[in-house]
């Protein structure tokens, strides 16, 4: 078939991390590197050292041919306290090899079979030697003489001869007639000393018949064979269930497995999963146990809530010997009240919300647990002619239990003082219940579970020089290891979700519940979503094609524009690759996918009809833009405004404690509430140490590391290279920079009430781009945090 991608006339091409060997067969090629010719004299099968580099070995052949001189440059991070920092005797033993010229053995693979025999052509070896070292990065070098008969060069092969893993960042080419080729690795390559550890392999462009025994071979460990116990080492990507959240299991290891190249980079491990997050789960949150004694123990008045903002939390010295706990997370220690703070006192538009069906099934069961209660809840709001919502009345309902019939009943606004204070009750268990639906649906069940089938099928099943895995690979980024994560210190037995949240222990039960009666992959595009939701009807005459039910809605406002700039480029980038739509239906690799997605990943609603077929261009370009969108602006939107908008926790509990003072009445209990309401609704909201724990965990979780990479901002080294795909990119990004206009200028509009006006919080959530720290901006490419 025609190629469809051409090489520009740089002088350096830039290629994705071949460390994953496959083809794409949808007809879209590579040329591959050229050789620049030279003259010289080599005999066959001769192996001398080269005297410009100790390490270096050259093929020597007999005849007069052809043959090229080639230089690899391999670049190496440095890793901060760990490989290649000299600390250690693994560091010293390095250092060793280092200094005999043997650090890494290169193997040239040629992309061609012989013509004769139709079996592989001999690699080309050499040892690269180090040559430099600074700060960040270790070069190593390593020339090659090769004979014009060794044909293309499809790959390199990579011994690691330390005895500590390295993080290979790239290797260079040098000496090609098509100018220098930069295969962009990315990747960790453990040292041969380990058990069962071979030879790494990086591709070039493509991967040809002469490389067939390769992909396979790098396929196979890719998916593994499903037996044994994941080692941190391991690059297998496969699935499982959640079944290690109990931390009493027998079975249950320190760390979850993910695959080595999903985790962190050095920047993001030290600033967030060393400095952040373990800062919070294992030095700020035992402190906070210490220093409240009762961990029942609920604000005394609502006074000492804002003393909690004004003044902080008195902890006892902690172990920080570098001061970094004091210097990364001065918000976690004092909560250093601004103007946000107070602004966030005022409630936050609601919307149309129903969870009695969700939640009666869990009433009798939460309610089994100590501290928590547990109700189903319906809520009316009326939509005014400003476009606000009005909250008209709040039903709440316990099923018949324990031998009582069930219960039932309506609360509404009232300027009768008792039924004011009825009123805040209510509204309290209904706020809690929104919270828990928002974090273990809206966020962790839609975004962050429904993600991870679609990178682990990719790995499994997409070349990384498929055009759908280059696409797509950005938006994966640090899902799995942030998973991880939530599972070692959130979503973990007796972990934060279960400790402070109304659900308790079922709250992961919950999430599962809601995605066996809600999920589904079609409605997670934002148009079908609003739609599902009744926030939205089609209307071809309406911008977007959509009419929403609240004009003022922020959320799909700022988020149409985002979503219709997304598809426009992926619909760009799909249509280069994908002329025609037989190129779509025989491709076997994305085929492969998709189906690994729906009867694997998704397994439990593999037979469901909704399930789009991927037969179109238009139905890959559909499934495309939605999974960006997920990882995305529906993360950025749930996420990043959780400090704000939750932080103060009197807009936004995250657990209900009591009952309803009318649910079963006494005299002693209702002469209390009528004489002190305000210490009712105390005793409801979450006690001391549930709202300062939440309020920690969700100010680490609303940050943005330094090396955020934000939607649209940066093009990757491969697109760069293609003029088609880089104009489309250009004017995504352009879309995306014409957004953020967009949405000051809504910001600014008093006429839009939902979004401007004295007390309210202006809704920058999808903003696309922001500087680190907490700024309720930036839209990541991935789920990242």
């Amino acid at each position: 078939m025609k190629s469809q991608i051409q090489l520009s006339s740089h002088t350096t091409q830039t290629v994705i991390p071949f460390h994953k060997p496959f083809v794409y067969t949808s007809g879209a090629t590579f040329p591959l590197p050229r050789l620049k010719p030279v003259w010289r004299q080599i005999r066959i099968n001769k192996l001398i050292k080269s005297k410009s580099f100790p390490g270096s070995i050259k093929a020597i052949a007999t005849s007069d041919e052809k043959s090229t001189r080639v230089k690899a440059v391999v670049t190496v991070k440095v890793i901060a306290g760990g490989l290649l920092s000299g600390l250690g005797l693994a560091g010293g033993l390095d250092k060793i090899t280092d200094l005999f010229g043997k650090s890494l053995l290169l193997e040239l693979v040629s992309a061609e079979l012989d013509p004769k025999t139709r079996l592989e052509k001999e690699n080309i070896k050499g040892y690269a030697s180090k040559v430099s070292q600074d700060d960040d990065e270790v070069k190593y070098e390593c020339d090659f003489d090769v004979g014009e008969d060794f044909g293309e060069i499809g790959a390199v092969l990579v011994e690691n001869e330390h005895h500590s893993e390295m993080h290979l960042k790239t290797i260079a080419l040098e000496g090609l007639l098509n100018g220098n080729l930069i295969i962009n690795c990315n990747s960790w390559v453990s040292p041969k000393s380990e058990a069962n550890v071979g030879k790494r392999v990086f591709f070039t462009d493509k991967t040809p018949n002469g490389l067939r025994r390769l992909r396979e071979k790098e396929l196979a460990i890719l998916r593994g064979n499903g037996q044994g116990e994941r080692k941190s080492s391991d690059r297998i990507y496969d699935y499982d269930v959640y079944n290690d959240l109990d931390p009493m299991s027998e079975t249950r290891s320190s760390d979850v497995y993910m695959p080595r190249d999903e985790a962190f980079s050095t920047v993001k491990s030290v600033t967030f999963s060393v400095s952040a997050v373990s800062s919070v789960f294992h030095a700020l949150l035992p402190s906070l146990e210490t220093t409240i004694i009762d961990t029942d123990l609920g604000f005394p008045y609502f006074t000492a809530i804002d003393s909690l903002f004004n003044e902080g939390v008195n902890l006892p010295p902690l172990s920080n010997k570098n001061g970094f706990l004091r210097n990364i997370l001065p918000r976690l220690v004092k909560f250093f009240n601004d103007t946000r703070e107070d602004l966030l006192r005022f409630e936050t538009p609601a919307i149309i919300e129903n969870y009695h069906d969700l939640l009666l099934p869990y009433v009798k069961k939460v309610r089994e647990v100590k501290g928590t209660t547990l109700y189903g809840s319906r809520t009316l709001f009326f939509l005014t002619d400003e476009g606000t919502l009005r909250p008209l009345a709040i039903e709440l309902t316990r099923p018949p239990m324990d031998r009582k019939p069930q219960w039932r009943d309506v609360f509404t606004p009232t300027w009768n003082a008792t039924g004011s204070w009825l009123w805040r009750l209510a509204k309290a268990h209904v706020l809690a219940h929104d919270s828990g639906y928002h974090q273990l649906v809206s966020h962790w069940l839609r975004t962050h579970c429904a993600t991870e089938p679609y990178i682990i099928a990719a790995n499994r099943q997409l070349s990384v020089i498929h055009p759908i895995f280059r696409l797509m690979h950005p938006h994966f980024r640090y899902t799995m290891e942030i998973n991880a994560l939530a599972r070692e210190a959130l979503i973990n037995a007796n972990g934060i979700i279960e400790a402070s949240f109304s659900p308790a222990k079922y709250s992961i039960e919950l999430s599962s519940a809601a995605y066996d009666l809600q999920w589904r992959f079609d409605h997670q595009a934002l148009p079908a979503d609003l739609i599902s939701r009744g926030m939205a009807v089609e209307d071809p005459t309406a911008p977007h094609g959509l009419k929403l039910t609240i004009e003022d809605y922020p959320y799909a406002n700022d988020g149409l524009i985002l979503w219709d700039a997304i598809k426009q480029w992926v619909t760009d980038y799909v249509q280069h690759y994908y002329p025609d739509s037989a190129l779509v239906e025989f491709d076997k690799e994305l085929q492969a996918w998709w189906t690994e997605i729906r009867s694997v990943g998704h397994g439990d609603k593999k037979d469901e009809p909704w399930w789009p077929k991927l037969k179109m261009v238009e139905d890959l370009i559909g499934i495309l833009t939605t999974m960006i969108w997920v990882t995305s602006g529906h993360h950025s939107a749930v996420n990043f405004g959780q400090y704000d908008f939750a932080g103060y926790f009197p807009n936004r509990p995250t657990i209900a404690r009591t009952n309803m003072p009318t649910e079963e009445p006494n005299d002693e209990e209702m002469k209390f509430f009528l004489a002190k309401p305000e210490v009712v609704l105390l005793k409801c909201f979450p006690s001391q140490i549930q709202a300062t724990k939440v309020m920690a965990v969700l100010d680490v979780l609303s940050t943005h590391s330094s090396e955020e990479e934000y939607i649209g901002a940066a093009i990757e080294g491969v697109w760069a290279d293609n003029p088609v795909i880089k104009a489309a990119f250009e004017r995504f990004s352009g879309k995306l920079k014409e957004l953020e206009g967009v949405i000051d200028t809504r910001n600014a509009n008093r006429n839009l009430n939902n979004r401007s006006g004295a007390g309210v919080v202006q809704y920058e959530l999808l903003k696309p781009f922001s500087v680190p720290g907490v700024t309720s901006m930036g839209v990541p490419n991935s789920i990242s945090i």
